[in-house]
């Protein structure tokens, strides 16, 4: 008996995201939907894909970005297709694009502003206008605290008032009713780090009712970073949610090493609790230009600054000489700036990669005039880099590590796995040639290696460029709402 697909992809050598071996198979998609996987001989499509010698995995899922407004000025979503991500998280670090309307956002979130971009009054609005506008890609959403705090509050120098919380709450109540998958916060920065861990745990509390997550990128990741994990640990338990520790590293030369000791803690916390983290793979971070990063990194690199645009790319060092200024008083006068830091250990970043809770995201900053280089290369870079050539793991745990394992930890029904009646989210590549060529010196570089990229059964990338096609879903809380978009 002739089996018919919309499309079906020949010869692949079959990774399926949940660490089993590969295998030589076929795959035959219909409706958006996998129908068949497996050796489909007498098969027919409308289209086919001939994958000999190729890799066909789950299409990759970023677990950590900051492509909130991205998805609406940028839909064809390159700087992911290119490198095989079908599904982005956005939200991060305490930083969504709603609940909020004003014209000036206080750093970081000025991150993934263009003065227009916070006109969002409540959550739902904004899923609303994501769901009506597709991109190439699937995309879930957190809520951030820190976008609450600038919501509720008068003043964000102090902890909140009972009816400041009281306020953050029903906010956060209203963005996970609405289809936010999670709670995110960025205690780190400024507008959140005088919120005292009790605001947290009152704001986070909506979490258990709808099934959510708390993400965090944690106070401290230097000297007191085991402080900050305790912490973030106290609000899972106390909240009664799966906790994700953001882009886990740990900061500092006199701190380099000590992954050793975190990962340790959490292993000892995951054995009470759920808890899990993300990483990207470079030893070098980004964020906005703050003068108390200067003493715990090697080098600075300038990604942006709005009062002086034309010193992107450049070294925080020649950026003082020209000006000259200290570098502390070379900060204040880019601000607000992005900026660039080495100031981790490349052997830390290795043993993370390698921990079994760790998902992997990119943490790009789309907006930069001069990225990280992350943005672009993170996925290529884990599979080419550190899986094929430093064998810091096989294959199937790589893919694994950002498929299955992601998909499981936010909570992504029917995505991030190779079987029958899951949606169509695909990613062909040769191993054998994966790897990121994006740089500091040129960070918008396209990964190579990629073959083909398919969201929800159609091609966006191909031939190593995208196709147009924006297929991509909304993501809501549940997977229940999960609505078609736009071919």
């Amino acid at each position: 008996m002739s089996l018919h697909y919309d499309l079906l992809i020949r010869n692949a050598l079959v990774i399926d995201g949940t660490r089993r071996p590969r295998y030589t198979g076929d795959i035959g998609v219909r409706g958006g939907r996998i129908a068949d996987v497996g050796r489909l001989q007498h098969a027919h499509a409308e289209r086919e894909i001939d994958a000999q010698g190729k890799i066909a995995a789950p299409g990759f899922i970023d677990a950590h970005t900051h492509d909130d407004r991205l998805l609406g000025s940028d839909p064809a979503m390159t700087p992911k297709v290119s490198q095989g991500v079908t599904s982005v998280i956005t939200g991060n670090c305490g930083i969504s694009l709603a609940p909020l309307v004003t014209a000036s956002p206080p750093p970081p979130l000025d991150l993934i502003d263009d003065g227009g971009a916070f006109r969002f009054a409540d959550f739902a609005s904004f899923l609303d206008e994501l769901d009506s506008r597709s991109a190439a890609t699937n995309v879930a959403c957190l809520v951030g605290h820190t976008t609450l705090r600038v919501a509720a509050m008068s003043r964000l120098d102090r902890a909140a008032t009972p009816a400041e919380t009281a306020r953050m709450q029903a906010l956060a109540r209203e963005a996970l009713a609405a289809g936010a998958i999670g709670l995110s916060t960025g205690t780190y920065y400024p507008p959140a780090a005088h919120a005292t861990t009790e605001e947290i745990i009152a704001v986070a509390q909506p979490l258990k009712t709808y099934g959510g997550r708390y993400v965090t990128h944690m106070r401290y990741e230097d000297d007191r970073i085991v402080e900050s994990m305790e912490e973030t640990f106290r609000i899972g338990r106390e909240v009664g949610v799966p906790v994700i520790i953001s882009h886990h590293k740990v900061m500092g030369s006199r701190n380099h090493g000590r992954s050793a000791e975190t990962l340790a803690l959490l292993a000892r916390a995951g054995a009470q609790q759920s808890v899990c983290l993300d990483c990207y793979p470079y030893a070098a971070s980004s964020t906005i230009l703050r003068a108390d990063r200067i003493a715990l990194s090697s080098r600075i690199l300038i990604t942006w600054s709005k009062p002086h645009p034309e010193f992107a790319g450049m070294e925080l060092a020649q950026a003082a000489e020209r000006l000259g200024l200290s570098q502390e008083q070379t900060v204040s006068a880019l601000s607000p700036a992005g900026a660039i830091y080495f100031s981790m250990d490349e052997a830390d970043v290795q043993r993370i990669l390698q921990f079994d809770q760790t998902m992997i995201g990119s943490d790009g900053l789309p907006h930069d005039i001069k990225p990280h280089p992350r943005l672009w290369g993170t996925f290529a870079r884990v599979l080419g880099h550190y899986c094929r050539d430093l064998r810091l793991f096989p294959l199937e745990t790589a893919i694994y590590k950002m498929t299955g394992l992601t998909a499981r930890n936010f909570g992504l029904e029917e995505r991030g796995l190779l079987q029958p009646g899951y949606w169509a989210d695909i990613t062909i590549f040769d191993a054998g040639e994966i790897g990121d060529t994006a740089s500091f010196d040129a960070p918008t570089q396209p990964a190579r290696g990629i073959d083909s990229v398919l969201v929800n059964g159609v091609p966006v990338w191909q031939q190593g460029r995208g196709t147009g096609a924006r297929p991509g879903r909304l993501l809501r809380a549940g997977g229940s709402a999960e609505r078609a978009g736009n071919d």
